[in-house]
């Protein structure tokens, strides 16, 4: 990527080092929090353009996972090229949540026996199982 001095000195005037060692984006940020530079014509993430102006473009399909969790930090060495999967399931949120999770709330294990899918959704069999023996003991005492 062969980019001007003019826009790497612009770049870099946007940028602080905070004490954990973060390149702090000081510029505007998108809604989600994530650092935002105009160049070439175009508008797009800080991180994106950090990373492949000081490693190299960024491979086909993969994205950029922030190591350290800051998402307005540009700090190449804190980022690394995943697949979106992989990245999401890093992440802080309800889908890595729910894949992190080993057991279902009532204490029994995710095992490829005992789970099934359900609407895309991990469903644990016991449960489930139990459920219909009530439902059918319920139904046959009315």
């Amino acid at each position: 990527m062969d980019i001007a001095e003019s826009v790497l000195a612009r770049f870099w005037s946007k940028v602080t080092l905070d004490p954990t060692g973060c390149l702090i984006w000081t510029a505007g940020r998108s809604v989600y929090g994530y650092g935002r530079f105009f160049w070439n014509g175009h508008s797009g993430a800080a991180h994106r353009f950090a990373y492949m102006a000081l490693v190299g473009d960024i491979p086909a399909g993969l994205s950029l996972d922030h190591l350290c969790r800051v998402r307005h930090c540009v700090r190449p060495d804190h980022l690394e090229a995943v697949t979106p999967r992989e990245n999401t399931l890093r992440g802080e949120n309800h889908v890595a949540d729910q894949a992190r999770r080993t057991h279902c709330p009532r204490g029994h294990a995710y095992t490829p026996a005992n789970t099934r899918l359900k609407n895309g959704k991990r469903e644990c069999r016991t449960c489930h199982n139990q459920a219909r023996r009530d439902k059918r003991a319920a139904s046959k005492s009315a």
